[in-house]
This record gives structure tokens, C-alpha cells and sequence, in this order.
């Protein structure tokens, strides 16, 4: 690329320079900026209007140190705080009108399945349900904001979970491909953006069984202790990946302006060492936890690497005539991520340990860590981008993105959460380098653009949002909303396109 014509003076060529790689950080007119969320975390009204309940709504409180619990049945006088969360059912006019405020070209939010279909299994959907999301779905387009929504974010019906230890039963395939028929035809005209599953490598990982793929049937007790079976969570993820494809051809046929995604985290991993045992040991991980799942949903195939994994840790999957068909017929026409910290791998045991979202590694020395032993890399999403775009090639959203931390009201009742706008403007700033670089970046939604409860810890303590929500861990709050400090920040950078980030 040539950056600037020859100047005589040197003093101007040096700006010319300067002016032009500038301007290759300009992200693109029509950038979606805004915020996500998910329903489980952020809904409540768990059985409201013939809603059913989720693996999320069998889920207790939990901590930082005490992890939540699943119960098959209700305890008494115990904390779920996904059932009320932060009562989106009741303040959706009052949420969108402070999304609007802050700028919002686009809102990412899920669809509650059980909302929809309460056990997953009917064949006439909830009119309650449907007709919730067209309220909300009419109030984005009142406020020109563009709904990016995830069909099944942690959401699986907990009565698939009895019946059929959730997506182990090849059943699953058909009882999603219904509920996403239904919706792709009830919203045909107020959503174009669509994701098939939240963070679908999630099933790579222990804590997959409980959060994604519902493999827990007849389980009780802490997250953290459910019995691990590769051989039962893979089988569940090829069914997944099978359904995901189905609805994805579905919609390139019958609604050919839907522009449908994946969504992965994004675990970023580094060699802790130039040892060349870490380094291997450093592209395995990334194999296996973030270029498998994405490898079949963009690429529509198994990758070469796992055919090693499967053999040495004795996995076979079951595929039925078919199958390789449809995952290829099914490719996701852009690609989204969850970015929050990076990691590093090394084969030394004996090097400390740091945590993360559903992953941890080693301890970067060169990195800060946010109070939940996040480590915070902003450069490290530019690498990501790049990465994740000199494979596939296709436009990029980052659809999470964000700091959880303990925020204080003061006595004047102000929230000044410096951290969170640090935090966010340096991945911005980041965002913009990879642009630079030459990677098409679509969107940007920060997680928790609203306070929320935390998916892995059940926690509110653990806020994300640009707006306060006054509920706390005990169950106690008014629910009522409050700007942080970063609202206006944020909307500063949203109304100058991420050219203003003081």
C-alpha cells in the first residue's frame, strides 16, 4: 500500500504520513456499536407468561470462592438469581431508552428458548412469549437499533435436560431446528443479525456440560464437581454443530437477507516460554479450545487435528449419514467473538496459575489482572483479530468485551468507574490497530452494557455495565437504574465513531 506521493518538504510528508495512517484506523461508516446481553442473566420473569425453566434458573448464587449449585428442585429460603437477575421482562422500554441515550446502532441479546417453547418440546409455540420479543424488537427499531440476537445463549431447556441429558440426545437437533422455525418467521422483518449458539467451544470444556450443552441429567450439587465425560460432551457438541448448520442453510434459503454467525471465546494463549515444548503445547490449546468449533462452523468440516485428539483421548463420534453434508451446506456468514484476557501455557507445573472466562493458564508477567484474576491484554485482542481474520477471511464482530469489577456509589450517589473506561478504551484503541492492519471489523458490543448476573459465579457483585443496577447478591434492590461514569464516556466515543476516547 502506498501511504503518501513524494513531498519536497520533509515536514509535510511526515503529517501526510501521519494524516493517512490515521485515517486506516477510521472504522467504517455504519460500525455497530453497542452493548450485549443474555436473558438468563438479565431477563427474569423465569415463570412469567408460560415461560419454562432453564438450567440457568436451576442454578443457586455462588461467589468467587463458593461456587453456585444446580438443584432438580426448587430449595426454599435459597438465592437463584437468574429467576428475577436484573428484571429486563419489566424494564425493557426503560433499558432501550438508556441504550438509545448512550447511542446504540445495535443490541445484542438473546432469546429466551423456554420463553418460546417452555420445555423445548412443544409443537405450538407460547404466544406470551413471541409476542414479548416483538415488543422488544419494535422498541430497538423505534430508537433505530439494530438487534443482534443470540438463539441459544446458556439457555437450554432444563426438562431436555431430564429427558435427554440435553444435546446428548440427537432429539435436541429437531426440537432446535422448530424453535428456531419459529422464530426466523416471527421476526423475519425485525432481525437480521443472528448467532446460533453463545460461546459454542464452551463444550470443549468441563464446565460446557452445565453452561452450554445441558449434559447433566440427574446431577445436584456445584458447578464445579459435575462428573466430566469427553466421550458424552463431544458426541453432545456434534449435535450442536449439526443443528447450528440446519438452521443456518434454513435461513440462506428462506430468508436469504439474514446474515447468520457463530460465536466463540476467544481464549487467547501464549507460549510462557520460547522453549519449544511450550510452544506446541501453546498451538494444541488453540487448536482445541478456539479453531475447532470454528473450523467446522466456517469452514463446514472437522479439522485435521482433532482426528489425534479424538484417538489419544479415546472419543469417537457418532455421525449419521448426512452429516458432513449438512455442516458444509451450513457455513455462518461472519464471525464473533468473546474477548476478555489472554493466557499463557507452559508444560512446567510448577508455575502459577491464573483464572479466566471458563479457561486459565500460566501468570503473564507482563499483564495486570481485573479483581477476579482476569488478565487484562488489549493488545492481545488485536492479535486475536488478526488471527481469527487471516484464517477465515469473513467480517468480525466482537460481541463481548468487558471489565467486572466491585463498583461503589458514593455518598453523592455518582459511579466513577475510571477502570471500566481504561479498560474499555484500550481494547478500542487496539480494535482500531487491527483495522489498520487490514482486518474487517463489523461491531463492537461490550458485555454487561447493563449490570447483570455473572454467568460462571451467579454473582451481581461482578458488574460489567455502563448502567447500575441496584440488586445485590442477598436477593435486596429497587432495580432501579443508574449512569456510570463510563455512560457518557461511552457515548462520546459511539457519537464520534471511536474517535474521541479521552
Amino acid at each position: 500500500m502506498k501511504l503518501t506521493p513524494f513531498l519536497k518538504n520533509g515536514r509535510e510528508k511526515s503529517m501526510n504520513i501521519k494524516w493517512r495512517y490515521d485515517r486506516m484506523k477510521t472504522l467504517k461508516e455504519g460500525f455497530l456499536w453497542g452493548g450485549a446481553t443474555a436473558a438468563n442473566q438479565y431477563e427474569g420473569a423465569w415463570n412469567i407468561d408460560g415461560k419454562g425453566p432453564s438450567v440457568s434458573d436451576m442454578c443457586t448464587n455462588g461467589s468467587h470462592t463458593t461456587p453456585k449449585r444446580i438443584t432438580p428442585e426448587f430449595e426454599q429460603d435459597t438465592l437463584y438469581p437468574s429467576r428475577e437477575a436484573a428484571d429486563f421482562y419489566h424494564h425493557y422500554k426503560e433499558d432501550i431508552a438508556l441504550f438509545a441515550e448512550m447511542g446504540f446502532k445495535a443490541f445484542r441479546l438473546s432469546i429466551a428458548w423456554t420463553r418460546i417453547f417452555p420445555t423445548g418440546m412443544e409443537v405450538k409455540p407460547n404466544e406470551a412469549g413471541l409476542q414479548f420479543y416483538d415488543d422488544v424488537f419494535d422498541e430497538c427499531k423505534k430508537y433505530g437499533i439494530e438487534p443482534i440476537v443470540t438463539i441459544s445463549h446458556y439457555e437450554m431447556p432444563y426438562a431436555l435436560v431430564q429427558k435427554c441429558n440435553g444435546w446428548y440426545g440427537r432429539e435436541c437437533i429437531q426440537y432446535y431446528v422448530r424453535y428456531c422455525e419459529e422464530i426466523f418467521r416471527r421476526y423475519q422483518n425485525k432481525v437480521k443479525y443472528w448467532l446460533t449458539f453463545n460461546e459454542i467451544n464452551a463444550g470443549t470444556m468441563p464446565m460446557g456440560s452445565v453452561l452450554s450443552l445441558g449434559t447433566i441429567k440427574g446431577y445436584s450439587g456445584p458447578i464445579t464437581e459435575v462428573p466430566d465425560e469427553p466421550q458424552i460432551r463431544f458426541q453432545a457438541l456434534h449435535h450442536q454443530f449439526v443443528a447450528s448448520a440446519k438452521v443456518v442453510k434454513l435461513a440462506h434459503e428462506k430468508y436469504p437477507w439474514f446474515k447468520m454467525g457463530n460465536m466463540n471465546i476467544f481464549a487467547t494463549a501464549y507460549p510462557y516460554t520460547c522453549n519449544p515444548d511450550d510452544i506446541i503445547a501453546t498451538q494444541k490449546e488453540m487448536q482445541y479450545t478456539n479453531w475447532f468449533t470454528s473450523d467446522v462452523q466456517v469452514r463446514g468440516e472437522y479439522p485435521y487435528y482433532m482426528e489425534r485428539f479424538f484417538e489419544e483421548n479415546n472419543i469417537t463420534i457418532k455421525m449419521e449419514e448426512g452429516d458432513a453434508k449438512i455442516l458444509k451446506e451450513g457455513c455462518v456468514d461472519f464471525y464473533t467473538f468473546s474477548y476478555y484476557m489472554s493466557n499463557c501455557i507452559t508444560n512446567d507445573p510448577n508455575e502459577g496459575q491464573s483464572s479466566g472466562n471458563l479457561v486459565g493458564g500460566v501468570k503473564n508477567p507482563y499483564l495486570k489482572a481485573s479483581d477476579w484474576g482476569w488478565q487484562i491484554d488489549p493488545k492481545g485482542l488485536r492479535y486475536t483479530l488478526n488471527e481469527i481474520y487471516g484464517r477465515y477471511g469473513i467480517p468480525i464482530m466482537v460481541v463481548e468485551n468487558g471489565l467486572g469489577a466491585y463498583d461503589k456509589v458514593e455518598e453523592d450517589g455518582s459511579i466513577n468507574d475510571d477502570y471500566r473506561i481504561d479498560y474499555l478504551r484500550e481494547h478500542i484503541v487496539q480494535m482500531k490497530e487491527a483495522v489498520a492492519d487490514g482486518v474487517d471489523l463489523i461491531g463492537y458490543t461490550p458485555w454487561g452494557c447493563i449490570d447483570l448476573v455473572s454467568a460462571s459465579t451467579g454473582e451481581m457483585a461482578k458488574r460489567y455495565g455502563m448502567i447500575f443496577v441496584d440488586k445485590y447478591d442477598d436477593g435486596t434492590g429497587t432495580l432501579k437504574r443508574k449512569k456510570k461514569k463510563s455512560f457518557d464516556w461511552y457515548k462520546k466515543v459511539i457519537a464520534s465513531n471511536g474517535e474521541d476516547l479521552e
